[in-house]
């Protein structure tokens, strides 16, 4: 079993990582990248790295003997010019501003890029830790009824035409009208918008309506930022007065599986796994 390298970022995915590979007895070093890792991830074996200290970064993986690496966590776009980069940090920094300019995605390949150039194999968060994805059908006890299903394809819908414009991966429908749309805020901040609009248009907790819809963006690379829910994404979508979130199945990245499930359940929420574009399409 090769030994991990995870770069860890912000939210919950780094540690359900770690925590994966401590169970699974993988081995296991953990690059907390400075000013963005969670706490907590300081008790397994690593090192704490700024995003500009790519050389110190091969290093200390290498120095480690990691063979693989995985990219997870949020790490919100640096201000390029105030990056403090070592010497390798500097020679890949003009191609990483050029990549920048092309949106988040196009970043993200030139990162995987240089890793996988530097002989690590780079590994999704869904290929870490298995049955890790959204199936599809009914995640928990509750569908969506007849009368959401045209939410549940206009908020697909949308969250897809975003997707290919490099902007976000969710979307919020309710009664064919979209209420928000994902971009550099998050989920959750997007969600707590959606909180604030008049219940008229939103749902409420005793007469639920509305869709919560992620999608990978079609261009994505699929081994870094698939998009997630965990049951932080279930308690806001409910505060939100929304009906239930749907997601397509194999790219949505359900964490702490068995909390969503009992969470949606409490709450009154449908969890929903789709075909993916691609497999619709066929």
């Amino acid at each position: 079993m090769q030994k991990l390298g995870l770069l860890a970022g912000g939210g919950d995915l780094p540690h359900a990582i770690a925590a994966w590979c401590e169970r699974a007895n993988r081995p296991l070093f953990v690059v907390r990248l400075k000013g963005f890792a969670s706490p907590g991830l300081e008790r397994y074996p690593g090192a704490e790295i700024g995003i500009a200290e790519y050389g110190r970064c091969l290093d200390a993986l290498k120095k480690a003997g990691c063979e693989a690496v995985c990219l997870a966590g949020i790490v919100s776009r640096p201000d390029f010019s105030a990056l403090k980069p070592d010497l390798k940090g500097l020679a890949i920094l003009p191609g990483a501003v050029a990549a920048a300019r092309k949106g988040d995605d196009g970043l993200l390949r030139y990162l995987v890029g240089q890793f996988e150039k530097e002989g690590f194999r780079v590994e999704g968060a869904d290929e870490v830790m298995l049955d890790l994805t959204l199936d599809e059908g009914a995640l928990g006890a509750l569908q969506p009824p007849p009368e959401a299903m045209g939410d549940v394809a206009r908020a697909l819908e949308v969250a897809r035409a975003i997707g290919r414009l490099d902007v976000g991966q969710g979307a919020v429908v309710a009664d064919g009208l979209v209420l928000a749309v994902e971009a550099q805020e998050g989920t959750d901040a997007m969600l707590r918008r959606v909180a604030e609009l008049p219940e008229e248009i939103r749902g409420a907790p005793d007469a639920r309506q509305g869709v919560l819809a992620k999608a990978p963006k079609p261009i994505q690379e699929r081994r870094v930022d698939l998009p997630t829910i965990g049951p932080r994404t279930v308690e806001n979508a409910a505060a939100a007065g929304l009906a239930g979130i749907v997601g397509e199945a194999g790219s949505l990245i359900v964490l702490d599986r068995e909390a969503v499930i009992a969470t949606a359940d409490r709450l009154g929420l449908f969890v929903w796994g789709v075909k993916s574009s691609a497999e619709a399409a066929e």
